[in-house]
């Protein structure tokens, strides 16, 4: 299993009038996590794309416990359970401290420049296989 570890902290403009951390940022605290997932795994978004792979979000679901709030300091887990293929799932967790504030998860395949569903490349199947297999070195990352 590949296990990520990334820090948000709640900003201001994140929240609601209940002082709550609005629902929508939790999937963008997703997208960074999983940014900074492939990053430490050494596949850089920014180079798949340049190299003509995208990876859209064709599903991503959250379940809300207990609610964020400004300058909560969170950890966003991401969790990759299953060699990834033309189609890959991620799971989330939002943690405060010890408190599960919320899970989720994202359904990703790639695509090319016009749309048109592709295989992933094999860097990155080679990448996440020895992650896998390996577990990720360095701060904020688990062998699984």
């Amino acid at each position: 299993m590949i296990r990520t570890e990334s820090r948000i902290r709640v900003r201001y403009s994140e929240t609601d009038a209940m002082g709550f951390a609005h629902h929508a940022n939790y999937v963008t605290w997703f997208e960074a996590a999983r940014i900074e997932m492939l990053d430490r795994i050494g596949l850089a978004y920014r180079e798949l794309e340049a190299s003509g792979y995208f990876i859209p979000v064709l599903e991503v679901k959250v379940r809300y416990r207990r609610p964020a709030f400004f300058d909560d300091r969170l950890t966003v887990t991401c969790l990759v359970k299953e060699q990834p293929g033309v189609r890959f799932r991620i799971e989330y967790e939002v943690r405060r401290g010890d408190t599960l504030l919320a899970t989720g998860s994202s359904a990703h395949a790639f695509i090319d420049k016009s749309t048109k569903p592709i295989r992933p490349p094999r860097r990155f199947l080679n990448a996440m296989k020895a992650a896998l297999r390996n577990g990720i070195p360095g701060p904020g990352g688990h062998a699984g």
